[in-house]
């Protein structure tokens, strides 16, 4: 019932002569420097595809961590090891949570990469907002969904304000925020630094750490979504074939990295991850 009042309000927004100058004026794409890279490299596909595949697996795991009341097995890192630093003493957690900080490691190594391509080839100007207008357009963008009326995309060339917006708080505040709190949850934490813990309690983590979880959960979704209904074909082709037509090999593509995924979480069963386990720790029921 809200989701419909919201698009018939939008509607009868969009026919007022106010808002339809409004939208006249800001199309929705913000401004951005005008040297400013168009298209998508191929590293980008690949990061994307590395990111996408991390992220099922870390909330996957992550859930488990909270969910599980049986865990089927234990493990305790080995001192002064990599899971556990100089000074702590080995904890015993959930085979769930060691393969959790495990596969958190290769994502941050992931993104240390991105962002070091990011800077360094000038996509960062794609996805960062540079100018005041990135406002109004957001909301003229905003009133374009809601209303079904849906802006002109070209994301090869330039994203609209919303997109930006959005890929911006993912990057530089979702992704810092998910590993400031995820490290202090973990057994990476000095336990030692009582300051350190008491100006930062774990509580706060966790208070941090779900919320952080649930965007980009709900990122995802709406992401998937509109990539699918603003031009499928195309938007793959973007995304994993660095290229600006209309074919299937995009969508080939895609479908190839939901196999690997889907092999992955079936790969991550006790089954098979234990015996890695044990040989990084010790293993326990």
């Amino acid at each position: 019932m809200l989701a419909l009042a919201a698009v018939l309000c939008a509607r009868w927004l969009r026919t007022l002569e106010p808002v339809q100058e409004f939208i006249a004026t800001y199309n929705g794409h913000a401004s951005q420097p005008d040297r400013s890279p168009a298209g998508l490299p191929a590293w980008l596909g690949w990061q994307h595809f590395f990111n996408m595949f991390f992220m099922v697996l870390i909330v996957r795991t992550g859930l488990q961590v909270r969910t599980e009341r049986k865990p089927p097995g234990y493990w305790t890192a080995k001192k002064d090891s990599f899971f556990s630093p100089k000074g702590n003493t080995p904890k015993k957690v959930s085979l769930s949570q060691w393969l959790h900080q495990g596969l958190d490691v290769f994502w941050v190594l992931n993104g240390l990469i991105f962002m070091i391509l990011l800077f360094a080839t000038g996509q960062w100007m794609r996805i960062v907002p540079t100018s005041w207008d990135i406002f109004p357009n957001m909301l003229s963008t905003g009133i374009q969904y809601v209303s079904l009326n849906w802006p002109t995309e070209n994301g090869w060339v330039h994203y609209n304000a919303l997109q930006v917006t959005s890929y911006f708080i993912t990057v530089f505040i979702a992704a810092p925020l998910a590993i400031i709190s995820g490290i202090r949850i973990s057994t990476w934490w000095p336990e030692k630094a009582a300051r350190l813990s008491k100006a930062y309690p774990v509580e706060w983590a966790r208070a941090v750490h779900v919320p952080v979880m649930i965007y980009f959960v709900a990122f995802t979704i709406v992401h998937v979504f509109l990539v699918s209904f603003t031009g499928a074909l195309r938007n793959l082709n973007h995304m994993y074939t660095s290229r600006d037509v209309v074919d299937w090999w995009g969508l080939i593509t895609f479908l190839l990295s939901l196999a690997v995924i889907a092999a992955a979480w079936f790969l991550t069963k006790p089954l098979f991850t234990t015996p890695i386990a044990a040989r990084m720790g010790k293993v326990s029921k």
